[in-house]
C-alpha cells in the first residue's frame, strides 16, 4: 500500500544558477550541490561535479549506491581494479561496497551527475571541502597544514558517513 501524500515536502528544482546553491571545492574539484539529502528526507543526493583534467578522488568504497552520469568528457573509473573508460552521454553504477575511483582523462575539464542513494555524500562534501562561490570561483589556495587538515578531516569522518579509503 502507498502512504499518503506528505504535503510537509516540496517540489524541487534544480538549478545551479540559484543563488542558494552550494559550491565546495574538494581536491581540485567543484562540486555543485543540486540536491541534498535534506530535501529528499535522505532518500538520495544529487551533485554536479567539475573535474578538472587529471582530477578525482582517492581509491575509496562505502555502503551506498553511486551513479555518474557523464555530461562533459572522459572518465576512467577503476572499479575493482579494472579500469573502464566512460564517455560523455553514459550513466555508470558503482555498487555499494565495491572499491573504486575516477579520474578525469579527457585532457579538458569534464562535468558529471552524482546520485548517492541514501543521501550523505552532500552533507560528508560539505563538512570537509571548502564552499566557494560558484564554477568560476577559483579552488583555493591551501597551505600544506590546511591540506594536511583536510586529508585528517576526511579520514575522520569518513566511517561517520559509511565510506573508508583504501
Amino acid at each position: 500500500m502507498i502512504p499518503d501524500d506528505d504535503p510537509t515536502r516540496s517540489l524541487t528544482v534544480a538549478d545551479p544558477a540559484d543563488p542558494a546553491t552550494t559550491f565546495v571545492s574538494l581536491v581540485g574539484n567543484t562540486y555543485a550541490m543540486l540536491i541534498t539529502g535534506e530535501q529528499t528526507d535522505g532518500r538520495y543526493c544529487l551533485i554536479d561535479m567539475r573535474v578538472p583534467d587529471g582530477g578525482g578522488p582517492p581509491p575509496h568504497r562505502h555502503d551506498f549506491e553511486e551513479m555518474f552520469t557523464i555530461l562533459e568528457g572522459e572518465i576512467e573509473f577503476t572499479f575493482r581494479g579494472e579500469k573502464h573508460t566512460v564517455r560523455a552521454g553514459s550513466t555508470v553504477n558503482v555498487p555499494a561496497n565495491a572499491p573504486h575511483f575516477f579520474r578525469n582523462v579527457s585532457g579538458a575539464p569534464a562535468r558529471m551527475l552524482c546520485m548517492c542513494t541514501p543521501a550523505g555524500q552532500d552533507e560528508y562534501f560539505t563538512r570537509i571541502g571548502t564552499t566557494v562561490d560558484g564554477w568560476d570561483a577559483p579552488p583555493p589556495r591551501l597551505t600544506d597544514d590546511e591540506v594536511t587538515e583536510q586529508r585528517r578531516r576526511a579520514a575522520e569522518l569518513a566511517s561517520a558517513y559509511r565510506s573508508e579509503f583504501l
